[in-house]
């Protein structure tokens, strides 16, 4: 296995706007880093073990069964078109409650669960890059670890962002602003995936 063209796509996915990185981004906004690890860790985690999973022959069950791909894919879509009315209809002063709905690890890991596009990238980086070899299921675990610690990576600079949010937008109306903006990125993204 070439291990740079792997590490390259593995920050690419991990690195770049979607579902997972916006309500990491706005659960640190919130709540802080510290409060944004287990949801990141549960999120890595999954994604991790689906490309495990997918390396050891039983991601091909979406590619064989466009059904159960198409339930994935409206049960995710749904899911985050409900998380994106909650973030965009909080009134200002829940911005900062403990009544605002918290992106949990169960949540980070059923969003990657739920989403086939997930498992899509998880049987591309295993077609693409998994050696055929005598130790193939040992070259998957190890590309497994590596997507773990470069989504970790990817994801902590997601928190990062959101922590310094509450720096530039001090205002009330300013931070209802960008979480409008935030909860749309989020429908729209749940969308684009459904539509393409």
């Amino acid at each position: 296995m070439s291990l740079m063209p792997f590490l390259l796509f593995a920050f690419v996915a991990s690195i770049t706007p979607g579902p997972t990185n916006i309500l990491v981004l706005t659960n640190s906004q919130h709540y802080g880093v510290k409060n944004t690890v287990p949801a990141i860790l549960g999120g890595c985690i999954a994604a991790s073990a689906i490309v495990l999973i997918s390396g050891a022959g039983a991601g091909e069950v979406l590619r064989q069964f466009p059904l159960v791909r198409q339930v994935m894919s409206w049960t995710g879509v749904l899911w985050l078109s409900w998380m994106s009315w909650q973030l965009f209809s909080a009134p200002a002063t829940r911005l900062s409650s403990e009544s605002q709905i918290r992106f949990t690890a169960q949540a980070a890991a059923l969003l990657q669960i739920v989403n086939p596009k997930t498992w899509m990238m998880a049987l591309a980086v295993v077609s693409l890059f998994a050696p055929a070899s005598d130790h193939a299921l040992r070259d998957v675990a190890l590309m497994a670890l590596w997507f773990l610690v470069i989504s970790i990576a990817c994801l902590m600079c997601w928190a990062w962002l959101g922590k310094a949010v509450n720096r530039v937008f001090r205002t009330t109306v300013a931070m209802v602003r960008f979480q409008r903006l935030m909860a749309l990125c989020l429908f729209l993204s749940a969308w684009a995936g459904i539509l393409v």
